[in-house]
């Protein structure tokens, strides 16, 4: 093997427990009728297969329904209106997603099928349950595949690229890398220069209004964006806590090539881990009137690390809907942690003092058992462990 090209890129993978990674529409077309290259995703296939071996959680964005969908409704480039997009999304998707679910198959793996809108990564409610399905499926040992739902988004609620919907949804799943796969292997000095290995910028540290300066315009007939998207895309991944990694992803086994450090890209590096960053996100929520008040022997489980069980809680405060931020208090009235809640006050106001058991017989409630998850949640103040 020769020696590592990206030696940051090579440990940041090799130390990821979970990656996001976004296909293009460029590497997944065979040619200009929207054929898909089913060699190139068999290879992609195995090298998620390996992933999940070695213990690594995967989630594919996979674009292309709109490029097959608009070979097989024999549409043209130039004429396609919004109606006829999302028209060639409908068509194509489907055809997609059967395509990974047989190479996949192929490997033993099991994929599903996860159609976003804006509003599913960016309103709490939404957010919570795209994050829960996701959460679920990865703990099962399936690959979700994301894409946008272009069947329904418009122009004023979408994403506008699958650069910026991978990197929501590794901020979404604090995820520990997102790799851009692209027919570009890296942030090059200026446009004109890609190929120029003098001009390649192997790591970049921070994105300043100098990096920003480097993007060009797109140069594929199939994406929606350039590299300014992909710096975007850096941008949201790294103030999530994660790394983002931009390489060329046109000749197959791209992932193990990345892994094994053999495979020249571009690293952007995250300031801080993406379980941090998160829990920043929560804490800085601005506040309302909605608290949960819980008795000691919850406040003694949130210092363990526990999630806030219904049990716990004594009293609540406020009107909230499912994925607000909602204040939690100890017996003294002092707030001790803040998160996101898994029910509304109404549900919350059913739940609460009772056990799991309970909740299910008398209230015929089998959903979350949670009030409030760990995952989804910042203690704000110290509290003492046994």
């Amino acid at each position: 093997m020769s020696s590592p090209i990206n030696i940051s890129a090579q440990k940041a993978l090799a130390s990821a427990k979970r990656i996001v990674i976004k296909v293009g529409s460029a590497l997944l077309m065979e040619d200009e009728k929207g054929h898909l290259s089913h060699d190139w995703m068999r290879a992609m296939a195995a090298d998620i297969a390996e992933a999940q071996k070695n213990g690594q959680e995967i989630i594919l964005v996979s674009s292309g329904a709109i490029a097959l969908g608009r070979g097989e409704l024999g549409l043209t480039q130039d004429t396609l209106t919004l109606e006829q997009s999302q028209a060639a999304a409908a068509t194509g998707q489907i055809a997609l997603a059967h395509a990974w679910r047989n190479v996949l198959a192929e490997q033993n793996c099991r994929g599903a099928q996860i159609l976003l809108t804006l509003d599913d990564t960016e309103q709490r409610r939404r957010y919570l349950n795209a994050r829960g399905t996701l959460t679920t499926l990865l703990a099962l040992g399936v690959i979700p595949i994301i894409n946008e739902n272009d069947t329904v988004a418009t122009q004023e609620i979408r994403y506008g690229d699958n650069d910026r919907l991978a990197a929501r949804v590794s901020s979404m799943m604090t995820a520990d890398c997102l790799i851009l796969l692209s027919d570009v292997d890296g942030l090059y000095t200026d446009p004109s220069k890609i190929g120029d290995a003098s001009a390649h910028i192997g790591e970049v540290q921070e994105l300043t209004a100098d990096i920003y300066d480097m993007a060009g315009d797109s140069m594929s007939r199939y994406s929606r964006g350039g590299m300014i998207t992909k710096l975007e895309a850096a941008r949201i991944a790294t103030q999530a806590g994660g790394h983002m990694i931009l390489a060329d992803g046109r000749q197959p086994h791209n992932l193990s090539k990345l892994i094994q450090g053999t495979q020249n890209c571009t690293f952007f590096k995250a300031n801080q881990a993406p379980h941090d960053a998160r829990k920043s996100w929560i804490a800085g929520s601005l506040q309302s009137d909605s608290q949960l008040h819980i008795d000691a022997g919850a406040a003694q489980a949130l210092a363990n690390g526990k999630s806030l069980l219904p049990i716990g809680v004594v009293r609540v405060d406020g009107q909230f809907e499912r994925g607000t931020c909602v204040a939690i208090l100890d017996p003294n009235g002092q707030e001790i942690a803040r998160g996101l809640v898994e029910h509304d006050d109404k549900q919350a106001r059913e739940m609460m003092g009772k056990q799991t058991d309970e909740i299910q017989e008398n209230l015929n409630y089998y959903g979350r058992g949670e009030l409030v998850h760990r995952d989804n949640m910042v203690l704000t103040h110290h509290t003492d462990k046994p």
